[in-house]
């Protein structure tokens, strides 16, 4: 019998303690903390380098008063970065995978953003459910279509993070059976099925660094 291809995706266990915990916390670890002095080591140097440049790129649509976003935008953007590539190692486990954990990003975010802006500016938000110009009959049906649009933002950010993990994870998992079911019988073309899986590992890093980018742009807008 076949195994389950998604129980890759089962938060796993050690006596007893779920060791999503030890991936949600791993990623800290390995950041290296910002040093006082004038000439830094290369990582940190490079570190440094990376957050701002992200940040200038993330904050340059949003006016001054939203770059006080700027420190949790861009811890946001290295938690689901360092998530996402540490992943793709063997024997691994991707927290971001789970639909759970993404909506329990997207969500208060989504609704501190909605939230403030209410706050602040309530003319403007509430404007945005009804564009300028729209015809008398149409502004009924409008104002429910923008506000069910609204409202569906974090489930559009978590579903986009996980659909497109998990159907990165699957497709290389599938490439990888074929390829060691194949060495026995069919060697050349096992080894074309492990190019294309080299090269889908390169596709699956460039998707981890621009879905932890989107979902934190789409955020910040």
């Amino acid at each position: 019998m076949m195994a389950n291809l998604f129980d890759q995706f089962m938060s796993p266990t050690y006596l007893g303690i779920p060791l999503i915990v030890l991936a949600l916390g791993l990623p800290w670890i390995l950041w290296p903390s910002p040093s006082s002095r004038w000439l830094n080591n290369r990582l940190i140097t490079l570190q440094s380098w990376f957050l701002n440049r992200f940040t200038q790129q993330l904050l340059l649509p949003i006016n001054t008063g939203g770059h006080k976003w700027a420190l949790i935008l861009a811890s946001l953007m290295a938690f689901l970065l360092s998530m996402n590539l540490l992943g793709l190692l063997p024997y691994t486990f991707t927290p971001t995978t789970q639909l759970s954990l993404n909506m329990g990003l997207a969500v208060p975010f989504w609704l501190a953003t909605v939230i403030i802006g209410m706050r602040n500016q309530p003319t403007a938000a509430l404007g945005h459910l009804l564009p300028e110009g729209t015809p008398t009959p149409l502004i009924p049906v409008l104002i429910v279509i923008e506000t069910i649009s609204l409202f569906i933002r974090p489930l559009a950010l978590g579903v986009r993070l996980t659909a497109n993990l998990t159907a990165g994870h699957l497709l290389i998992q599938l490439i990888a059976t074929a390829a060691f079911t194949l060495m026995a019988t069919m060697t050349t073309v096992a080894l074309l099925t492990t190019s294309v899986l080299f090269l889908l590992t390169l596709l699956e890093i460039a998707v981890a660094m621009i879905q932890a980018y989107v979902f934190v742009l789409l955020l910040s807008l």
